[in-house]
């Protein structure tokens, strides 16, 4: 196959010889195999030197959901200017909860009423209203409590059922699409409920619940590979007590993502790393845990592509190897679909149309 890339853009591609226009850089891949650059649908971008880190693991578009300060969004900004060595970011700021960070009230000093606590559906509409207000492409509510912290209980609501609601109606005032923190089947269909376009986690979701969730097109976004994180020593959620919630859930967000994909509903890669130096996986690894939760290669590689890419609302850009769309492309040694640790090396990342990996033993010429 030959695929001409022209203006940052995927002008063509032919399984015929190509008449190779004046000035082209010509890269033989030498048998090679090319894919579509990989999408995180879950990650946590807290500065540049992460989001570099992440687009050298493959990574061309990345969603972050919740970092202080609005960084994700400076760093979209960066790369919409042109800097193509930093991944294209779906940006959340901060996520809404009971309790928002401390730094979000540096953002929205109007609001500091608000730092004992949210409560009830219009301080919702109002954290919703700042984020929208900052540019951000996607709301991230909490629907239950995160499981990485020893104080924390998984499956204990955060919002109520009135104030999710809240939530997603003033999000679709903004145009913005609702990402919920899930780990309960009671949080998750709350969620589903109240209008989210995505469940993060869902690691307790139950038959019903999904059925619900391929009703309404919601996409399910597992991050198994968070679970193997806490499960490692050193690292982010180094303690004996995390290490065993995430070996007894482990179990469970497996059957969860491979019930969800039997059952019809899209699954999308998410790895929620910072790609900082706590962060030992990347977004092949979930990739990987997918298919070892039984979904088929080629299913595990579109939750990283093109499956991510229409869960997030940027299919008409990015996510295929197509003509029309972003040049973000990844190109690995070895047949993905044989052994999908393939994807964990990228030897050349292609961002917007620009080389900026390139560990090709032979040289462009």
């Amino acid at each position: 196959m030959t695929v001409v890339v022209r203006a940052g853009r995927i002008q063509s591609i032919s399984r015929a010889s190509v008449r190779v226009p004046a000035g082209a850089k010509v890269i033989d891949l030498g048998g090679r195999w090319l894919l579509p650059g990989l999408i995180d649908a879950h990650v946590h971008l807290r500065d540049l030197d992460s989001a570099w880190a992440a687009l050298r693991s493959g990574v061309t578009t990345a969603r972050s959901l919740g970092v202080p300060r609005f960084a994700d969004i400076d760093i979209r900004q960066r790369h919409r200017a042109g800097a193509s060595d930093l991944p294209d970011v779906v940006a959340a700021g901060y996520h809404v909860r009971r309790r928002l960070a401390q730094e979000f009230f540096l953002d929205a000093p109007q609001l500091s009423r608000m730092a004992g606590g949210i409560h009830g559906p219009e301080d919702v509409r109002q954290a919703v209203r700042v984020i929208a207000g900052r540019g951000a492409d996607v709301v991230k509510v909490m629907a239950t409590e995160r499981a990485g912290l020893l104080e924390t209980d998984p499956l204990r609501r955060v919002l109520n059922d009135e104030e999710l609601a809240a939530a997603v109606a003033e999000a679709r005032r903004a145009n913005l699409p609702v990402a919920a923190h899930a780990h309960s089947d009671e949080g998750a269909r709350a969620a589903v409920l109240a209008g989210a376009r995505t469940i993060e986690h869902g690691t307790l979701l139950s038959g019903g619940t999904l059925a619900l969730m391929r009703k309404r097109g919601i996409c399910l976004v597992p991050t198994v590979t968070f679970w193997r994180d806490m499960m490692d020593p050193g690292g982010e959620y180094d303690d004996p007590k995390l290490a065993a919630r995430a070996e007894e859930l482990l179990p469970r967000v497996r059957e969860t993502a491979a019930l969800a994909w039997k059952m019809g509903v899209r699954v999308a890669a998410g790895s929620d790393m910072r790609y900082d130096a706590s962060s030992a996986r990347v977004l092949a690894d979930e990739i990987a845990e997918l298919v070892g939760a039984g979904l088929p290669p080629m299913e595990a590689v579109k939750a990283a592509t093109s499956a991510a890419a229409g869960c997030l609302g940027i299919g008409g850009r990015t996510g295929a190897i197509r003509p029309g769309l972003e040049a973000d492309m990844i190109v690995v040694e070895r047949d993905p679909l044989k052994d999908v640790r393939a994807l964990r090396n990228a030897v050349m990342v292609i961002n917007d149309g620009h080389i900026v990996i390139n560990g090709l033993v032979q040289p462009a010429k």
